[in-house]
């Protein structure tokens, strides 16, 4: 019986570091670097480097959310078992390991959410309608918000009415506020996340919230500084420099959001053996490092090339919701695809100059994946799970 359990706990985990995988080279590694790629500041192969290890530091600092509500808060009335957990990975995984070499970015928070709501069903569970709101409300805005957002901010940056140096270092000094409130395990007590704000502002002695806006405005104002000096020695390099600090911060985003997609399903069976979360987290990290470092370059050049042509200000513009939506729904505990944010936002930046090579085509096969991975894992998740139950 021990063997037995050991030996399903060891393709549990497999499966997962398998979903990691599948993740770090269609997802998390290559949507953060695109638009710094598809601008020139970075190789393909470099972006794919950098953005595993800034998603393995983002997946143990900021994964602890997604990946609670990925495991518990998807399905009421039943606990995920192993089986359950394998056959909703397996399945999710597969979905996006095609996406990825098919040159498609599949939605991976669609197909996880998929599969475990669908093998959830399978075993009797009821539906977690009001998490299913949440998820639904930012997966339908996302395109809204986020490419509309960067149509604007990459108008206003092409455009004259604003002097393009001052108006660079204010969005950055925006990117700074939002730093200065993302939540950071190491900064909170054990189990919990806290901000640089919220660690620094009480300390003010001048309120709490007093504080923490604070701290809020100074950060913002020296990461706007900065900026703006940079600008000034050097206009084409500090727009790389900020690209490049973006699509960091991006990635960073991405291993806080996207790890819990692979591990989540395994904290029901692992926390009944004794295994932390921490430990989830770092494992699926990994996972994630070794998708981006051996899989995301194919991925990175079909988003940097063949959505839409981006130059510096329009891949800042693009990145910059990016970020925002992120790490909204890291806070927030709901999965959310990258794919989605990302090429969203490449879009509506792509159109701020016209149409800037964007291609309608591959945009509507696109969307089209996103709704066939979310139902295909559904009902694959539901049938194939129900067929091993059936068949055992």
């Amino acid at each position: 019986m021990v063997v037995v359990t050991v030996a399903t706990l060891a393709v549990a985990a497999a499966a997962s570091l398998f979903m990691a995988w599948s993740i770090g080279a269609g997802s998390s590694g290559s949507t953060p670097f695109a638009p710094a790629v598809g601008a020139n500041a970075i190789s393909v192969m470099r972006a794919g480097l950098v953005v595993g290890v800034l998603g393995l530091l983002g997946a143990v600092l900021q994964g602890a959310n997604v990946t609670e509500a990925v495991g518990t808060e998807l399905i009421g009335g039943v606990t995920l078992t192993a089986g359950a957990a394998i056959v909703a990975l397996v399945t999710a995984a597969v979905l996006v390991a095609i996406g990825v070499f098919a040159g498609y970015p599949i939605a991976t928070a669609f197909t996880v959410t998929g599969a475990v709501v669908g093998v959830g069903l399978a075993m009797g569970g009821d539906p977690a309608w009001p998490k299913y709101a949440e998820i639904l409300t930012l997966w339908v805005l996302t395109p809204f918000v986020g490419g509309g957002v960067a149509y604007g901010v990459a108008r206003t940056l092409i455009g004259d009415a604003l002097p393009e140096r001052l108006l660079t270092a204010g969005l950055a000094g925006v990117v700074g506020a939002i730093v200065a409130n993302v939540g950071f395990a190491v900064l909170g007590p054990e189990g919990e996340q806290a901000s640089i704000a919220s660690a620094l502002g009480p300390g003010l002695g001048v309120g709490a919230g007093v504080g923490i806006g604070t701290v809020t405005l100074a950060v913002a104002a020296l990461v706007a500084l900065a900026v703006y000096a940079d600008l000034g020695r050097d206009r084409e390099g500090a727009q790389r420099r900020f690209l490049l600090a973006m699509g960091g911060l991006v990635a960073f985003s991405a291993g806080g959001s996207q790890v819990g997609l692979a591990i989540g399903p395994l904290v029901p069976i692992f926390s009944d053996v004794g295994v932390p979360l921490w430990a989830l987290l770092v494992g699926g990290g990994a996972g994630l490092l070794a998708g981006s470092w051996t899989g995301a370059p194919r991925m990175i050049k079909a988003l940097a090339q063949d959505y839409a042509s981006m130059g510096p200000r329009r891949s800042i513009s693009a990145l910059i919701p990016s970020f925002a939506i992120a790490q909204i729904a890291v806070a927030f505990g709901i999965p959310v695809s990258f794919n989605e944010i990302i090429v969203s936002a490449i879009v509506g930046a792509g159109y701020a100059a016209g149409d800037a090579g964007v291609s309608r085509a591959k945009m509507g096969y696109t969307v089209f994946a996103w709704i066939a991975s979310l139902v295909g894992s559904l009902v694959l998740g539901f049938g194939v799970y129900s067929a091993v139950q059936f068949v055992l």
